[in-house]
Formats: C-alpha cells, sequence, structure tokens
C-alpha cells in the first residue's frame, strides 16, 4: 500500500497568487473578487497628513501615526542623537539638554558660535539680547499671575464651613493698573 505524501497538496489559485504578489513586492494587489461594502482607499505618501474619523494622520518613516497636539511639546523635551548644525552624536548629560533646550543645539557648537561672536566683537550685543529674551519671558510669566491674581473668585470657605467674602477693592484694580504700566515700562526697557 501507498502511503499518501503530505507533499502532494495543491495549491489553490488564490494562495499562488498570493505569494506571486507578496514575492514581487505587489502587497497590496488585489487576488479575488468580492461582493459587499467597500471602504474608499486613498493612498498616501511619507509626510502626508489627512483626517480621517476626527483624527488628524500621518506617516513617519513608513509608519501610519496620529498627529497629537503634544507632538511639538514632545520635539522640545526629547534630546536628538545628533546635533542638528554639526550632525555629530549628542551625548545625554546635562550640559547638551540645557544648551540645545535654549539654542537647538549642542555644547559644542554654542561654544563655537560664542567663540566667535566674541572675535568679530559682536558678543555684548547677543549677550544683551538673550537676557532681554529671559527678561520678557518672565515679565509674561508674571502678567499671567498678575491676570489670575485679579480674576479670581471673591469668596472662599474656611475649614469651619464658613463662607468668607475677600471681594477685589478699588484698591486692588488700582494697584493692579499700576503693576500693569511698570510691566509695560520694564518690557520696553532693553538691556
Amino acid at each position: 500500500m501507498a502511503k499518501e505524501s503530505n507533499l502532494k497538496k495543491e495549491f489553490a489559485q488564490k494562495d499562488v497568487s498570493r505569494m506571486r504578489n507578496l514575492l514581487t513586492g505587489k502587497t497590496g494587489d488585489r487576488i479575488g473578487i468580492q461582493s459587499g461594502y467597500e471602504k474608499s482607499r486613498q493612498d498616501h505618501k511619507e509626510g502626508d497628513e489627512w483626517e480621517e474619523n476626527g483624527k488628524l494622520w500621518t506617516i513617519k518613516n513608513g509608519i501610519k501615526q496620529t498627529v497629537t497636539k503634544f507632538d511639538s511639546l514632545k520635539r522640545l523635551v526629547n534630546l536628538p542623537y545628533k546635533c542638528p548644525s554639526c550632525n555629530n552624536p549628542m551625548s545625554l548629560n546635562e550640559i547638551n539638554k540645557k544648551m540645545y533646550s535654549i539654542h537647538n543645539e549642542c555644547f559644542e557648537c554654542v561654544i563655537q558660535r560664542e567663540t566667535k561672536l566674541k572675535i568679530e566683537g559682536k558678543y555684548s550685543g547677543y549677550e544683551n539680547n538673550m537676557l532681554n529674551l529671559n527678561k520678557d519671558s518672565l515679565l509674561e510669566d508674571f502678567e499671567l499671575a498678575l491676570e489670575s491674581w485679579i480674576n479670581e473668585k471673591d469668596s472662599f470657605v474656611s475649614e469651619d464651613g464658613v463662607v468668607e467674602s475677600w471681594s477685589n477693592t478699588n484698591n486692588d484694580k488700582e494697584i493692579y493698573k499700576e503693576i500693569k504700566e511698570r510691566v509695560k515700562k520694564l518690557k520696553e526697557e532693553k538691556i
């Protein structure tokens, strides 16, 4: 009696077509006809952005990803593998992290640029510009805190459960106006 071999099985035509498509790189080609609902299909390329089902999508490095509101924040926080200016590897030390967050380049590039500015005699202007940017940023934070203070609720509940009314008086509004004037003058002053 001849024993039936497993190797003599035949493949279906659709299996052969599928394998042929896989080997030739035509992975998206169809191998059969199907009836029923068919979703509209769009081909997207690297870097394309589109909206689908209320979400924003993109393709990065060949992978379909959602675009979130935190992507720009991630780019600020994450240290790249290479410096964008010199393409040298960035080591994960505190100096490179700080310089990248301020200047978007590694510590070595910052040193070279600042040394070049000192040689050219332009460093003091660069330094003043950096100090003014820092001052303006601090003043903006202060203004936000001031706005929060003037707009906060005027009643609080104490530990005893008594509602205390701490309304902003006219004196508070005068203080607010005076501080706003001073902040405006400080913003106009340059170092």
